[in-house]
């Protein structure tokens, strides 16, 4: 429940004084995300003129903004930038009311699925067979070959809710799945195209202080083909075909932090496409924080 004060703030966020209004905004700013409901409340009375909606709607959205920027700068300093909650920043810029819980148990059942067929005598490309057929059978998931560039395939509530995802989105889910059941699948930043590893990597050799960087990969997964394995030649194939060196960055795992600006970028692009400026604009403000160098 808000006070008056805050409702009377709020009525003066038409004042024709521009120096009034930007102090009104600058205290309504200081609420944070936790107004936001207050603010929509006073949008859909439709009781004010377009000033009021205008201006409104600009401060929810700044807020919001605000919100996603200040939540990915605190998750580029965590220690582990968990991959699924680096994806929920992500998509909480697209869809800034979602349900996130929700989205975490939709994910939970499907990792229950999975956990469920695995056991400790599977080789590595029975547990790959397994999760190909969790996901890509049973759960339905389909790389969006049609409209491979769309926005929402960058979206995990729109990769949830339809099933479908361009390359990176089913590899971070497939790879966000491995890592919750302790099976050493990890991300491959590829050049135009994004895939998975299977490390030769296990308790023993964490046991032995062994660490993924020094893990041999087995064999390569495509997500974005329902879990095609592919061998170390096939990689090179690719990078011939688009006359790109060997390069051991595209044949090693990636961070989550690679993942997310990948991410970013390709949203980017996607805008870039729709002439969405203020979208790029933003983006890429985002973008900068996971590109920035530590100190």
């Amino acid at each position: 429940m808000y006070t008056t004060e805050v409702n009377a703030l709020i009525t003066l966020i038409e004042d024709p004084d521009e120096a009034i209004y930007l102090q009104v905004r600058s205290a309504l700013k200081s609420y944070g995300e936790q107004i936001i409901p207050h603010l929509e409340y006073y949008w859909e009375l439709n009781d004010f003129g377009p000033l009021f909606q205008t201006r409104l709607e600009e401060l929810i959205n700044t807020i919001q903004y605000e919100s996603v920027y200040d939540r990915l700068k605190r998750w580029k300093q965590s220690e582990d930038k968990d991959l699924l909650e680096g994806a929920l920043i992500i998509n909480r810029y697209g869809y800034p009311g979602c349900d996130e819980e929700e989205l975490r148990r939709k994910i939970m059942r499907v990792r229950q699925d999975i956990w469920l067929e695995l056991n400790d005598h599977l080789t590595a490309i029975e547990v790959v067979r397994v999760f190909n057929h969790m996901l890509f059978k049973v759960h339905g998931f389909i790389g969006d070959r049609d409209h491979y560039d769309q926005p929402q395939n960058s979206f995990l509530s729109d990769v949830l809710s339809t099933k479908q995802g361009n390359p990176l989105s089913l590899s971070l889910l497939y790879a966000y799945l491995a890592k919750s059941l302790d099976v050493p699948i990890y991300g491959v930043n590829l050049p135009s195209h994004f895939i998975l590893c299977y490390l030769d990597y296990d308790s023993e050799c964490k046991e032995w202080g062994i660490t993924e960087e020094d893990a041999e990969v087995l064999f390569y997964v495509n997500p974005f083909s329902e879990g095609a394995m592919l061998h170390k030649e096939e990689i090179d194939e690719f990078l011939a075909n688009q006359n790109l060196p060997q390069d051991n960055r595209f044949y090693r795992p990636c961070s989550n932090q690679e993942m997310i600006s990948r991410m970013l970028n390709n949203l980017i692009h996607s805008y870039i496409a729709r002439n969405n400026e203020e979208k790029v604009r933003e983006l890429r403000a985002l973008q900068s924080i996971l590109l920035e160098q530590e100190d």
